[in-house]
């Protein structure tokens, strides 16, 4: 969707937003080695917990979040970037894969709507 077709959209209707990603993913009951992944399978911090990185490790499970809102009439997906700054990616050693998580999570969003 261009800038003009939010536009003109917004002008003939509300707009509806996608939902709690973070409630989404809870549902999944991820557990550590999940959160993981291949990528991260020596990481010397814990990750549960850090939703960000699912964007790398379980891709397929934030793709399918992006698609239930869609398919439930979602006419904007957010990206799964709640905490994907150094700041809070440092709690879990992260900080360094910031850009890495941000560009997957914007990957997996729009691939969804395209």
């Amino acid at each position: 969707m261009t800038e003009k077709d939010l536009k003109n959209a917004l002008a003939e209707r509300i707009l509806i937003l996608d939902g709690a990603m973070g409630t989404e993913i809870q549902k999944y009951h991820f557990s550590e080695y999940d959160f993981r992944g291949v990528m991260f399978a020596n990481h010397n911090d814990k990750l549960a917990g850090c939703n960000d990185v699912l964007s790398l490790t379980q891709p397929e499970a934030i793709a399918a979040i992006h698609s239930r809102y869609l398919d439930a009439g979602a006419d904007i997906i957010e990206t799964n970037t709640f905490n994907a700054n150094a700041v809070s990616l440092a709690d879990y050693g992260l900080q360094k894969f910031v850009k890495d998580i941000n560009r997957a999570s914007a990957r997996l969003a729009v691939a969804e709507v395209a």
